[in-house]
């Protein structure tokens, strides 16, 4: 298994680059597949969301269209995906970040019985309680 990091990623999405996007494709095609998967830890899966959402303007629903695609594609493997699984599913029905779902679903797994956050916005579910 290979580890993919946040820019081998966007360039693959996006392909803004030609050079680097290139580069990406050429690598993913080749070298993974779902015997030898590219490894997506959830910080990177965090950021990638970020930077489409903020860098590359995508819409809430092209970012979670986006993450889905990453967790179900055969040539990846994500972290702890029933957690992303999860995550994407309060994102879409959610108005936090999709970082903000998937810490609150890392805390459950840990044993949390929520999350306490200042982000007004994360408050839509019980996962969190506003610090006020």
């Amino acid at each position: 298994m290979i580890g993919l990091d946040t820019n081998v990623l966007v360039r693959y999405i996006t392909q803004d680059d030609p050079i680097q996007s290139a580069l990406a494709n050429n690598f993913i095609e080749e070298h993974l597949s779902g015997e030898r998967p590219g490894i997506i830890g959830h910080v990177v899966l965090c950021e990638v969301g970020w930077v489409l959402a903020r860098a590359y303007r995508y819409s809430r629903e092209q970012v979670a269209d986006t993450l889905n695609a990453l967790l179900t594609c055969r040539e990846f493997q994500v972290e702890s995906p029933d957690l992303a699984i999860l995550a994407l599913q309060d994102f879409r029905r959610g108005n936090a970040d999709f970082s903000d779902y998937l810490l609150a679903r890392t805390h459950q797994r840990l044993g949390a019985e929520f999350t306490v956050t200042f982000d007004r916005k994360a408050v839509d579910g019980e996962q969190f309680k506003l610090l006020a």
